[in-house]
């Protein structure tokens, strides 16, 4: 029996290992770390926007079916997000390369042909699918806010740090094509609005 191989496969099979006890966590190459290190704030948010992701595509498989070519973009931006992941977790190896950002920068020219160019800015919202889009997006910015921080004490590579700029653009873009597809306008932003008044009770 190859014993080597009987743990790799089951390596995740145990989630409690105590080891994070003390407050503190590894690293794919064994390195720890505090907790609250600048580069598990990246991971976190990094695996946040991934979960974000998933709850996006159950809104895109609703409105668009699972045979969508958007459920596919979906799943390949989830792959690539554990990917980028991976380069947080491994800092001597590169996995986002120059190929995922020019991928993300067609997807974003894909989606805006289908939407009239914006004159103001809108609100996050429409259809539930383009709502989280949003969130995504927001997520997305925070997760590149963390990577940035990281730089500034430890490099990190650039196209990793290009792929979150580029993604929360494309899930901008994506947002609208939502709204789009769902048949449900962009709402403006109309500055100074007012509250409003409450009806009155009867």
């Amino acid at each position: 029996m190859n014993t080597k191989q009987s743990d790799d496969q089951f390596r995740l099979s145990s989630l409690t290992t105590r080891t994070g006890d003390d407050g503190t966590t590894g690293l794919a190459n064994g390195q720890r770390y505090s907790k609250s290190h600048n580069r598990f704030e990246a991971l976190g948010a990094v695996d946040e926007l991934n979960s974000h992701l998933g709850l996006l595509q159950c809104a895109v498989l609703e409105l668009m079916g699972s045979e969508s070519v958007y459920c596919v973009f979906l799943n390949d931006l989830q792959h690539q997000l554990f990917e980028l992941g991976s380069e947080l977790a491994l800092p001597e190896k590169s996995f986002i390369k120059e190929e995922h950002i020019q991928g993300l920068e067609a997807w974003t020219a894909h989606f805006l042909y289908f939407v009239e160019p914006l004159k103001e800015f809108i609100l996050p919202g429409g259809h539930a699918g383009a709502a989280q889009a949003h969130i995504a997006r927001t997520v997305c910015r925070r997760a590149e806010r963390c990577v940035v921080r990281l730089h500034e004490m430890e490099p990190q590579s650039l196209p990793m740090r290009q792929y979150l700029n580029r993604l929360s653009d494309t899930l901008f873009a994506f947002a609208r094509f939502i709204n789009q597809e769902a048949l449900m306008p962009d709402t403006l932003w109309q500055p100074q609005q007012k509250a409003g008044v409450p009806p009155k009770h009867k």
